[in-house]
Formats: structure tokens, C-alpha cells, sequence
């Protein structure tokens, strides 16, 4: 039935299942019964019912003192197992070990989903003073520096990107820098810069940053250090993809 809306396949209980996953997904302890129900809005006795298969499966574990609930290893299995299997990660791991040798600041692949940027993988430094790591951690696009980037050069976003004169001014430099810095945008004290990573032709993968203590990303250190080896990373992964600047420039 082809001219059905995809929302009226939607089976209600997988969906609540699924809504319960990202929510244990999103916290960071464990949580019980009465937490989730107040957040999802659902009964403790259908939240019983879905946590106890996921229990029997081992994507939910169940503190025998307790009683709260986190995540179980095999929710960890199989998203191990996607990340595994995604082209992007395995071209930019090296890349940004690389980086994080050369700069000792963490770098994070950072990827649009929906309206917000999902800090995807992390490298991290040696560094004793760090910002919090933000693996797993999503922010609206156009809170930071990555979220920008994204903006600037999706497609999918292209014609569609609302907000201020100020946000539109400072989309069109990200284009024509091919970079973006913002200070607090991922948290109080933290500075992010950002740049695009391309796959076969203009299409954008995603974006590669370094997230640092704000003291420690001077205006200098960005324009001698940083952004040369974040550009010069952020190409190297481009090119692994397919990515072909030349080509893409000689276009017309």
C-alpha cells in the first residue's frame, strides 16, 4: 500500500521498547522503575513487563540490591559490532590517534543525527586537566562548533537552516574558513574546533574536532598548532573516504 504514511506501520510496544532503550542509554547510572515511568510516561507494570525480556536477553541488567536497571553487555555487543562495520570509524581511529599524538588535546568524530551532533568516537590525551568526555553525548546543531559545521555543509540541511542573521553570517564564514571554533558551546570552560570530513564527492560525512580546557586554546595556539593538523587530519580522513578536493573544485 504505497500510499500509506510509514507512522501508521509504527507497533506501539516495539516502539515503547526502543524508547526505553535510549533512555537507559541516555543515563548515567542505573535508574529504577518509578525514574522511567515518570520520564516515559509509562506504566511501572508495562515497564516491568519489556524490562524483564530485555533482562532475559542480557540488554538489561538489574541490580540484585538495588533493584535499578542499566544497560546490559549485550546491548554493548552489538553496538560494538555497528561500529565495527562503519567505514567512517575505521578511516578516522588512526587519523585522530595521529592527532591527539601530535596536538595532546581529544579529538571526537562527530556526526549529524536529525537536528543534533552525536559526538561519535573519542581519542583522548594524557593531559590531568580535561573536559568531560563527551563520547555518546549529542548537542543541537547549532549550539557548538561541530553542529555549525554540519550546517554549513549538508545537503540535506541545505535551504533549510534557520536562525538569526548572526548564525547565517557565521555559517557563511565556516564555509569559506572550512572550519569553526566556538567557546562553552559543548560545556562551561570547554573550547571545540571543528572541521568538515568529506566523502566521494561533496557529500559530508561528518566532522572532526579537538574539544580542550578553554586556557589552554589560545588564539595563537589555534592558528599555529591546532587548526593546521585538525585541517590536515580532517583531509587525510576525507581522502580515505574518496573523497577529491581537486575534482569537486574544477567542477564549474
Amino acid at each position: 500500500m504505497p500510499g500509506r504514511d510509514k507512522d501508521s506501520y509504527n507497533i506501539r510496544s516495539v516502539e515503547n521498547a526502543l524508547l526505553l532503550l535510549e533512555a537507559l542509554a541516555e543515563e548515567d547510572c542505573k535508574c529504577s522503575l518509578a525514574q522511567l515511568s515518570e520520564r516515559l510516561d509509562m506504566t511501572k507494570a508495562s515497564l516491568f513487563r519489556l524490562m524483564a525480556t530485555f533482562e532475559n536477553h542480557g540488554y538489561v541488567e538489574r541490580g540484585q540490591r538495588t533493584g535499578e536497571y542499566q544497560l546490559g553487555m549485550a546491548a554493548f555487543e552489538i553496538s560494538q559490532k555497528l561500529l565495527s562495520k562503519m567505514t567512517l570509524l575505521s578511516k578516522a581511529r588512526p587519523i585522530m590517534s595521529q592527532l591527539v599524538r601530535q596536538c595532546d588535546e581529544t579529538a571526537y568524530l562527530v556526526v549529524q543525527r536529525d537536528q543534533d551532533v552525536l559526538f561519535l568516537e573519542m581519542a583522548d590525551n594524557d593531559q590531568k586537566v580535561k573536559v568531560v568526555p563527551l563520547a555518546g553525548q549529542r548537542f543541537p546543531l547549532a549550539s557548538c562548533a561541530s553542529g555549525k559545521i554540519c550546517l554549513a555543509f549538508s545537503k540535506e540541511n541545505a535551504g533549510s537552516v534557520p536562525g538569526s542573521p548572526e548564525l547565517q553570517e557565521e555559517l557563511e564564514q565556516c564555509r569559506t574558513r572550512r572550519f569553526c571554533v566556538d567557546h562553552n558551546g559543548v560545556g562551561e570552560g570547554s573550547s571545540c574546533i571543528a572541521v568538515p570530513i568529506f566523502a566521494a564527492g561533496e557529500a559530508l560525512a561528518g566532522c572532526l574536532a579537538l574539544v580542550a580546557p578553554s586556557f589552554r586554546v589560545t588564539e595563537e595556539r589555534i592558528r599555529k598548532e591546532l587548526l593546521p593538523a585538525l585541517k590536515a587530519a580532517g583531509e587525510t580522513i576525507s581522502a580515505r573516504l574518496g573523497h577529491n578536493p581537486y575534482a569537486v573544485r574544477t567542477r564549474g
